[in-house]
C-alpha cells in the first residue's frame, strides 16, 4: 500500500537498455493477464528473469532475489515514480493538475532519504499499538454490523458492496479523522486515483479523474486546516502536533505543514483499496477449497496463516515500480540511469525456489512446506515496507473470524470475476456469496 500523490508522468516510453531481452507484446493490462496473471508471470520468469516490456517501456523483474535486491538498495532504485501514471499524461489532465493550489509533496513511498526516514518516524507512530487496538474495537464492531446486514439480506449478496468496500475505507477514514458523512464522496475520489495512476484511461477519462483528484486535494487541505484549529484524538491531529513541535525540519525531525497535508491526501487512498482486494481474495482462495474453509471454521488459529497464504498465492498487489538513479546491473542486465523498473510480484510470490509446491494454496502445510508464511513480497521490503501491513492483516483476520463464526456454510456461486484494469492492484469488483 502506497501513501503518496501523483507528481509527473513520462513524456514518452523509454527505449530498451542495450543487450536487454525484449518482449514486444506482453502487457500487464491485457485481458488474459488481468484475468489470471500467474501462469503468464511464471512463463515470463522462466524465459527471461529480467526483460524489457516494449508495451509499457519498463524493465520487468520477476525473481524474488532480484526484487528483494531492488527493495534493499533505495539509493540505486528510487521510488520516485511509484505514483506516476504508467502512460504519458493527457494534455487536459495536465492542465487541470497545473492549478496553482495543487501541489502535494512526495512524503512516503516516493520520497528519498533522508527526508523519507524523518517523515516515516511520524507516520509509523500513527500505527502505534494503542491506536491499532482502538481501531480493532471499531473494526470488529463495524465488520460485525456489515456482515450481519449482509446475512440478513437477500442472497446471493455482493460481498464487495456489502462489506469489502465500505469496511476498509471507513476504518482508514476514522483513523485519519474524516467525518462519516463524507465517506461516499471520498470513496469515489479514491477509485479515480487508482485508475489515474495505474490504469490506462482515455484522455477524456483521465481529465475527469484529474478534476476529482484536484477536488480531493482541496478537501484534504480544508480538513487539515480545520484540524489545525480544532484537534481531536486522530492521526491528522498527531501529525499536526509534530508539525507544531518542529515546523521547520531542515536538519531536524519535524514535519512541514504541506507534508502533513500530503500525508493525509495519500494515506486516505492507500489504507483501504488494497485491503478491499485482500478481503475478497481470501474468500476466493478459501471457499472453493472446502476442507480448508472448514478447517478455519473449526480452528480460528489458522486464520492468520490463511491471510499470509492469500497474500502470497493471490496477492492484492501484484506489482510495484522503481527507477534507477545510476548505471547498475541486475540479473545479468546492464541498466542505465533513469531506467524504469517494474517489479512483478505475481512471478516472485510463486517462484519454486522461494516456496515449495508453489502453485497450491494450503493453510495446513506451512510447518513442512512453507516454514515462513511471511516470506512473500506483497508488502514490499526494506525502508519502504508497507506501513499499513499490520492494519491490513488485522482487517482480513477479523473479517474471516466473523464470517467463519456466523456463516460456516458460505460459498461462491458460479460467477465470472472482473478486476479493475490496472497494473498494480488485483481483486474482484464484485464477489457474489451464498449461504444456507
Amino acid at each position: 500500500m502506497s501513501t503518496d500523490s501523483y507528481h509527473t508522468a513520462p513524456d514518452r516510453l523509454a527505449p530498451p537498455p542495450p543487450g536487454c531481452p525484449v518482449h514486444g507484446s506482453w502487457s500487464p493490462l491485457s485481458d488474459e493477464y488481468l484475468a489470471d496473471p500467474y501462469p503468464i508471470a511464471a512463463k515470463l520468469r522462466e524465459d527471461h528473469p529480467v526483460f524489457y516490456a516494449a508495451e509499457m517501456g519498463h524493465v520487468v523483474v520477476t525473481r524474488m532475489a532480484d526484487i528483494e535486491a531492488v527493495f534493499m538498495d533505495p539509493h540505486t532504485y528510487a521510488s520516485s515514480n511509484v505514483q506516476d501514471p504508467i502512460f504519458p499524461l493527457a494534455s487536459g489532465a495536465a492542465e487541470v493538475l497545473s492549478a496553482s493550489d495543487y501541489d502535494p509533496q512526495a512524503v512516503m513511498s516516493n520520497r528519498a532519504e533522508p527526508d523519507h526516514g524523518r517523515i516515516r518516524v511520524h507516520t509509523r507512530g500513527g500505527f502505534s499499538v494503542r491506536r491499532l487496538r482502538t481501531l480493532e474495537d471499531y473494526m470488529r464492531s463495524r465488520a460485525t454490523e456489515l456482515i450481519d446486514e449482509m446475512l440478513a439480506g437477500p442472497k446471493p449478496a455482493d460481498y464487495v458492496k456489502a462489506v469489502a468496500f465500505p469496511l476498509p475505507a471507513e476504518i482508514v477514514f476514522r483513523f485519519i479523522g474524516f467525518p462519516p458523512e463524507d465517506d461516499l464522496m471520498l470513496k469515489s475520489w479514491c477509485v479515480n486515483r487508482k485508475a489515474f495512476a495505474w490504469g490506462k484511461p482515455t484522455p477524456a477519462e483521465q481529465t475527469h479523474m484529474a478534476e476529482g483528484m484536484l477536488a480531493y486535494w482541496r478537501y484534504c487541505r480544508d480538513f487539515v486546516a480545520e484540524r489545525h484549529r480544532n484537534r481531536t484524538d486522530d492521526f491528522c491531529s498527531e501529525l499536526l502536533d509534530a508539525h507544531d513541535a518542529d515546523p521547520d525540519p531542515e536538519g531536524g525531525t519535524g514535519l512541514t505543514y504541506r507534508e502533513v497535508e500530503s500525508i493525509i491526501y495519500g494515506i486516505s487512498f492507500a489504507g483501504h483499496d488494497p485491503v478491499t482486494n485482500l478481503l475478497c481474495n481470501t474468500l476466493r482462495c478459501l471457499l472453493p477449497r472446502r476442507d480448508q474453509w472448514d478447517a478455519l471454521c473449526g480452528d480460528p488459529s489458522l486464520i492468520p496463516t490463511a491471510v499470509e497464504e492469500t497474500l502470497r498465492f493471490d496477492s492484492s498487489q501484484v506489482a510495484w515500480r522503481r527507477v534507477t538513479t545510476r548505471d547498475t546491473e541486475l540479473g545479468g542486465v546492464q541498466l542505465p540511469k533513469g531506467t524504469r523498473v517494474f517489479l512483478n510480484f505475481a512471478a516472485a510470490n510463486r517462484e519454486p525456489c522461494a516456496f515449495a509446491d508453489t502453485d497450491s494454496f494450503d493453510v495446513n502445510d506451512y510447518d513442512f512446506n512453507r516454514p515462513d508464511p511471511h516470506r512473500h513480497i506483497s508488502f514490499g521490503k526494506g525502508i519502504h515496507f508497507c506501513l499499513g501491513a499490520n492494519l491490513a492483516r488485522m482487517e482480513a483476520r477479523i473479517a474471516l473470524e466473523i464470517l467463519t463464526q456466523r456463516a460456516p456454510s458460505l460459498r461462491l456461486p458460479p460467477q465470472d470475476y472482473w478486476s479493475f484494469p490496472n497494473i498494480t492492484f488485483r481483486g474482484p469488483e464484485e464477489l457474489c456469496l451464498d449461504w444456507d
